[in-house]
């Protein structure tokens, strides 16, 4: 069996904490990220993790909640139209396999879009796993979302990449990706305002 690295970390200065895979960059400290947001990429791949607190959508129910927010990221991904984007599936996360006891539901989704890397004209395919948490005291979706690409075009400038060819940090796993999503907790709800 694999063994997992991880890493402990504070998120959004402290009102939320949990652990991330081995190898982290924060994307903030080379540039701005939205207040809302946190990213992280692995150092040798294009793989990226990216905790983002959203308004709370009342108007969808809890069991769809996750293909909302898929189908938001598919338009800011430009793979909206058809055949470009695709849930795989939908299952709910119980309370006792998460920290963050605050939601009233949690959410777990698989889907897949081809992306185009900084407005190429090629696509790459991307597995997305897609965590939800909904606290709707707060008016508040969490979602945290991990791309993982599966299939680089040889014309991207992924694929030309010299950091790609550099496997001293292990591509991040879903496994680890879900240890995230465990082990995510508030620790401050002023956080909400």
């Amino acid at each position: 069996m694999q063994s997992i690295e991880i890493s402990g970390k504070y998120f959004f200065s402290g009102y939320f904490s949990g652990v991330l895979p081995h190898g982290y960059k924060d994307i903030s400290e080379v540039r701005d990220i939205p207040d809302n947001q946190e990213v992280f990429v692995h150092p040798h791949t294009d793989q990226s993790i990216i905790i983002e607190l959203l308004e709370y959508q009342e108007h969808v129910g809890d069991a769809v909640a996750a293909k909302y927010h898929f189908e938001d990221l598919a338009s800011s991904n430009e793979a909206s139209n058809s055949g470009n984007s695709e849930v795989i599936s939908v299952e709910p996360i119980s309370k006792e396999e998460i920290s963050l006891q605050e939601c009233s539901s949690a959410w777990f989704l698989t889907g897949r879009q081809l992306v185009a890397k900084f407005n190429e004209e090629v696509k790459n395919t991307v597995n997305i796993y897609l965590g939800l948490f909904r606290l709707p005291q707060y008016t508040t979706d969490i979602v945290i979302s991990f791309n993982d690409p599966v299939v680089i075009h040889p014309l991207s400038s992924s694929a030309t990449s010299e950091t790609a060819l550099d496997v001293s940090t292990p591509s991040w796993t879903v496994e680890q990706f879900r240890l995230l999503l465990q082990t995510f907790r508030l620790l401050n709800s002023s956080v909400f305002g």
